[in-house]
């Protein structure tokens, strides 16, 4: 069991080309037809401001982009631009048309419409979910296992139907089946309501519970619900609280509470649903509290305090705590602790951290524990036993993803598995403890057809500059000759130590029948090699992650997979930062670049504590308003700041207006002060929706349309447009 404190979400986009001799002819006349639009480019006004840090004047003519009125975006010159730049892009769209809708279309033929989950048990009842044909939202139902009666509980397509855009936060059921408790979203901006239904009548409670975080649980007296509360001003976490159902919100009792703007808080019951856990931490230190599930009024205690200056995760099963700690060893060791003496001096150890292995999470059942693993970049399930005994799941590539599934029953003997690789589309396995075999429960079909023979994937290591060995993972279509004629699209994102995962994508699939190599660069910051690996990817080690891009790029066309000018590259959020970072180191290796809701104005949102998310993001990047060199380090790579009068490629940037995580202004000022700069006649274009958040559309149909205009983009950039 893991606490989830904070998320990040990462873009993957794509590429294509003709013969290497070709390239920068195709590339020139493409750029030219895709700028002739009748709608000229809009340019922002410039306005001075100025500020000074640490004897620097730090000026930023773009600063008026950002309403102060923020989270209320009512600045009618703000928004003027804001429509201006979507319909400059709408240009381009109109032009595109015929290919993004044969992109559409070859998206949604690989979906299947009627789309069900693997079904899982807990508690008397057979889970499911499913969509009905053409559906862009989930159908949830149950089947009583006594009488085998199914019923639908919670219907996204009806909850979403007044709404142009909606997310499901979270749901739980009481654990005696009788209630539903479930949140959602309806503009992006990831406040959530809490909706309560008793399923017995099915009726909604009066129930109100406003400004959540979007997870909700039940307490075992099946009248108490854990939700995350957010600030009124901030997004983040500001307590724990617990709602007795039938009171109003403004009673509900504080479990725990956070006063420091740098950490988030979080909160999930054990595996065997014994202790609620509250936890607060930032990605390198973790303070968790414990207290019975079934008495929900009882004061928390203390595992092990913030100050003690290390990562950990807990579980539970029989008589004892299991945890995860980074205290003696970057990757994490394997302790337990007795129930009534959790406390740090009590944790004894029962694997020492590795060098050769990085512990990345685990899950207790009543006989046995599985812990998450990586060697050597490559995911592994252990299986322990409570004596000691373990051994490794073997699966069928030498290259992939896997992660633990849904597994609700403590007593299951069954462990649930998703599986995938860059040519594998995803699989749910059931492991057999007992006989030691995977079961295949589910391959996500693939309805317009899909031979996983006709694909080729591959690890290489490219060198860094400093010597460092990057992993690279590639796939293409068979027959590839690497002559260096070939387009190649590549992504990456480097932050929070989340590794980019290792998966077949439909939207991909479109580029490789079209002759690209798709390649993901596993760069520092990431933690495919490691913890340290992630270490050395962040604050004052932070440029590692944009040279490791450059150099596997590099790499590549040195070992003819690809010619500089004819890589494509994609990225969002931290991975939109690394995409602004390296068009301004290396701006002549790319044929298009996309940045997604990109994170490219670090020094400006670093240095403004009074967005939401900045005091939290002090601990990744660095304070530049109290460290001088912490400034200095960060003004000599944020891209908005280092943006030069000089020829870069054709850009796509998108945005949100709600975006609490990467604020609308970034991408708008980003493109402003790249339209107004660079000395190219190469397309910057970009698309702000103006009803959502980081997460653009909702909606599977929804996400596949942005995909297929981000796709078209990067295509007609290499001369392709069918």
């Amino acid at each position: 069991m893991k606490l989830i404190v904070g998320a990040i979400i990462c873009f993957v986009g794509i590429t294509a080309c003709s013969k290497q001799q070709d390239v920068e002819e195709v590339a020139v006349k493409e750029y030219t037809r895709i700028k002739q639009f009748s709608t000229p480019a809009p340019m922002a006004a410039r306005e001075d401001y100025t500020a000074e840090y640490h004897g620097n004047t730090l000026s930023d003519p773009y600063h008026w982009l950002k309403d102060e009125n923020y989270p209320d975006v009512n600045d009618e010159r703000v928004l003027d631009y804001l429509k201006a730049e979507n319909t400059y892009y709408d240009a381009f769209r109109s032009q595109n048309d015929t290919l993004i809708n044969t992109l559409f279309e070859e998206f949604k033929g690989r979906v299947v419409e009627d789309e069900s989950s693997v079904p899982w048990q807990e508690n008397g009842y057979e889970y499911r979910w499913y969509f009905r044909e053409g559906q862009e939202y989930r159908t949830y139902a149950r089947k009583n296992l006594e009488t085998g009666e199914e019923t639908v509980f919670l219907d996204e397509p009806v909850l979403a139907e007044a709404y142009d855009y909606f997310t499901l936060g979270g749901w739980d059921i009481s654990p005696d089946n009788r209630y539903l408790a479930y949140s959602f979203n309806t503009d992006g901006a990831e406040r959530y309501e809490v909706r309560i239904k008793d399923l017995t009548t099915g009726e909604y409670l009066t129930d109100t519970v406003n400004n959540a975080s979007g997870a909700v649980l039940f307490g075992a007296d099946n009248r108490t619900l854990v939700y995350g509360m957010l600030e009124q001003q901030k997004w983040r976490i500001a307590s724990i609280n617990a709602h007795v159902l039938g009171t109003d919100q403004a009673d509900d009792k504080v479990l725990l509470a956070e006063s420091d703007d740098g950490f988030f808080l979080g909160f999930s019951l054990t595996s065997d649903k014994k202790y609620l856990v509250l936890g607060s931490g930032q990605r390198e230190i973790s303070e968790y509290y414990y207290l019975p599930a079934n008495d929900l009024s009882a004061e928390p205690t203390l595992f092990a305090s913030r100050d003690e200056g290390f990562s950990y995760t807990v579980d539970h099963a029989g008589d004892s705590f299991y945890i995860l700690a980074n205290d003696t060893h970057a990757n994490f060791r394997l302790a337990s602790a007795k129930d009534d003496n959790a406390g740090y001096e009590n944790w004894e150890t029962l694997e020492a951290g590795s060098d050769n292995q990085y512990m990345t999470g685990f899950a207790t059942f009543s006989s046995f524990m599985a812990i998450a693993k990586r060697v050597n970049g490559v995911d592994q399930i252990t299986l322990r036993k409570y004596n000691g005994e373990e051994y490794n799941i073997n699966f069928p590539e030498p290259v992939y993803s896997v992660s633990l599934g849904q597994n609700p029953s403590f007593d299951q003997t069954e462990l649930r598995l998703n599986y995938q690789s860059l040519i594998t589309p995803l699989t749910v396995y059931d492991y057999d403890t007992q006989t030691k075999s995977l079961i295949t429960r589910k391959v996500k079909e693939i309805p317009s057809g899909y031979n996983k023979d006709d694909y080729v994937t591959e690890r290489l290591m490219a060198p860094g500059r400093d010597g460092t060995l990057i992993p690279v993972s590639l796939v293409y279509k068979k027959g590839i000759v690497k002559d260096g004629s070939n387009p190649l699209f590549m992504t990456g994102y480097g932050a929070y130590g989340i590794t980019y995962p290792l998966r077949y994508s439909l939207a991909r699939h479109s580029l490789l029948d079209r002759g690209f190599i798709a390649a993901i660069a596993h760069v520092r910051g990431s933690d495919i090699m490691g913890y340290q690996w992630y270490l050395d990817g962040k604050l004052f080690k932070r440029t590692n992650t944009f040279n490791d891009f450059v150099d596997a790029a590099r790499f590549l066309v040195n070992e003819k997979y690809t010619a500089e000018g004819n890589i494509s590259i994609a990225g969002g959020s931290a991975g939109g930062e690394l995409m602004g970072a390296v068009i301004n180191q290396a701006p002549s290796m790319w044929r298009s670049v996309t940045l997604s809701v990109p994170f490219v104005d670090v020094l400006n949102t670093m240095l403004d504590e009074n967005l939401p998310l900045t005091p939290p993001e002090w601990a990744e990047w660095g304070n530049p308003i109290e460290d001088a060199e912490a400034y200095e380090y960060m003004a000599s790579y944020s891209p908005y700041d280092n943006i030069e009068a000089k020829a870069y490629p054709p850009m796509l940037v998108t945005g949100g207006l709600n975006d609490p995580r990467v604020t609308y202004w970034e991408p708008a000022k980003w493109t402003a002060k790249m339209r107004a700069t660079k000395t190219d006649d190469n397309l910057l274009i970009m698309r702000m929706n103006m009803g959502a958040g980081h997460f653009a559309n909702s909606g599977r149909y929804g996400r596949l349309k942005d995909a297929a205009e981000e796709h078209a983009f990067m295509l007609v950039a290499h001369g392709i447009h069918e």
